[in-house]
């Protein structure tokens, strides 16, 4: 299985993740970015600076394989149970 990066840049300051981990395919990278930044802002969503936060995710080779703002993280996704 793939290997992925969850790193988190607020503003011009990357706060990388050195671990990252194992994961089927990118769509279950999405789920998991997704996740992670909704566990993130509940914890801490009073920080304003968040919600202009973006989640980069990469590969093995350093490689973005998406970028999720923390804003959009809060919309759920067209279909989702309500």
């Amino acid at each position: 299985m793939p290997r992925y990066f969850f790193h988190t840049r607020i503003g011009g300051e990357l706060l990388p993740d050195s671990e990252g981990r194992q994961l089927r395919d990118p769509d279950h990278a999405w789920n998991v970015a997704r996740t992670t930044i909704r566990e993130i802002l509940a914890a801490r969503g009073k920080q304003a600076s968040l919600l202009g936060a973006i989640m980069e995710v990469t590969d093995d080779c350093g490689e973005i394989v998406l970028e999720f703002p923390f804003a959009e993280a809060i919309i759920d996704p067209p279909g989702a149970p309500e």
